[in-house]
Order: structure tokens, then C-alpha cells, then sequence
């Protein structure tokens, strides 16, 4: 579990620790969990080091997916993917449309497979966070991982 923040620290990181506390209660373990700033080289080098670890299963990545110059996680992410799950973006920006309306245009969560691993990224808000877990992620987390493993 990444979170893309420049400003977040680990004592103020809401949804990362909803991330991970919503995973473990479903089941899941957490492996890794890092913050690591908006910037594409760092995190290129945290999503390799990543896709290296064989346990790993899922990259869970949240923050960097606005529209703002600082957001690169979709420019970062999305060469790496050998896969696109293009419904997952779909879907997300759908959902956040019943609750929040057409800012939901904003959204450029995306997600993928490369390597047999899942990587999903969406944005760094509590509400996201909370909506994607319960309304995506969980829901379909092992259908994801059994597909990408096959």
C-alpha cells in the first residue's frame, strides 16, 4: 500500500490507515505500506521494488491521480501496466458521480495487471478511500488476483 502525498505524514495518513485497517479486517495482510512524495522516479522505484516481492500480490496506490501538475501517478503507472482494467476507472468515477456529482470528472483512477500482480490507484481522500473499498476493492480483490495469477 503506497500513499502519493507530498504533504501526508504516517500520524496523519487517513486513508492509508483506512486502507489497511478495511484489508486486515477482510482478511487480507498488508505486506508493505509506504508514503512516498508526488514525484515519478520515486515512485517508479517503490512500484519495482514492488513488483520484485513475490509474496505481493496487489499495489494499492493512493493519492497523485488529480489534475494538478504535482499529480504524476497516472503518467507513472499506467507504461508499467501490461494489462489495463479500464472499468475500474470507470466504475470508481461512476460511483463518485451518485455521491458527489460531475466533479467526479476529476478522477483518473485507473488499474491494471503487470506480472501476474494487480496495481490499483485512485485518489487520496478519506471518502474515495472509504467508497472504493468498500464499493470495488474488497468485493473483488481475490477474483483480481486469481485472474491475474492464472
Amino acid at each position: 500500500m503506497l500513499t502519493i502525498s507530498d504533504s501526508r505524514t504516517e500520524e496523519d495518513d487517513e486513508s492509508g490507515r483506512l486502507i489497511r485497517q478495511r484489508l486486515e479486517e477482510n482478511g487480507h495482510r498488508v505486506l508493505f505500506y509506504s508514503i512516498v512524495k508526488n514525484d515519478a522516479g520515486a515512485i517508479r522505484q517503490k512500484i519495482d521494488e514492488l513488483l520484485r516481492q513475490e509474496a505481493l500480490q496487489v499495489i494499492i496506490t493512493s493519492g497523485g491521480t488529480g489534475i494538478s501538475h504535482r499529480d504524476v501517478t497516472v503518467e507513472t503507472v499506467s507504461p508499467i501496466l501490461e494489462k489495463k482494467l479500464d472499468g475500474f476507472g470507470e466504475l470508481f468515477r461512476f460511483l463518485t458521480y451518485q455521491e458527489l456529482g460531475t466533479g467526479s470528472i476529476m478522477s483518473r483512477a485507473i488499474a491494471g495487471a503487470v506480472g501476474g500482480k494487480v496495481i490499483l490507484c485512485f485518489p487520496g481522500s478519506v471518502g474515495a478511500a472509504n467508497l472504493v473499498m468498500d464499493k470495488i476493492i474488497l468485493p473483488e480483490i481475490g477474483h483480481l488476483v486469481r485472474e491475474a495469477t492464472r
